[in-house]
């Protein structure tokens, strides 16, 4: 029961807000959509996607590079060297 109440308030805080958000002939926040506010939208997500990718492939590469020289100084602890 205490999982089923807060999904039951969300769906129906959900359910009330959709008119309001209907409202103005259904325009949006922007105004009226046409083609080029579709195309800048769809090219902001690729290159958002894109960038995120490149940045969090880099910070893993020196993530990893960190790991590695710190288990090469515990196995020279570990050798003696």
């Amino acid at each position: 029961m205490r999982v089923l109440a807060p999904i039951a308030v969300a769906i129906t805080m959900l359910v009330l807000a959709v008119p309001a958000f209907a409202g103005d002939n259904g325009e949006g926040l922007v105004g009226e959509t046409d083609d080029r506010i579709i195309t800048f939208f769809s090219l902001g997500v690729i290159v958002f996607f894109t960038l995120f990718v490149i940045l969090m492939s880099a910070l893993q590469g020196r993530l990893e590079k960190r790991k590695d020289e710190r288990k090469a100084v515990e196995l020279r602890k570990r050798v003696g060297w």
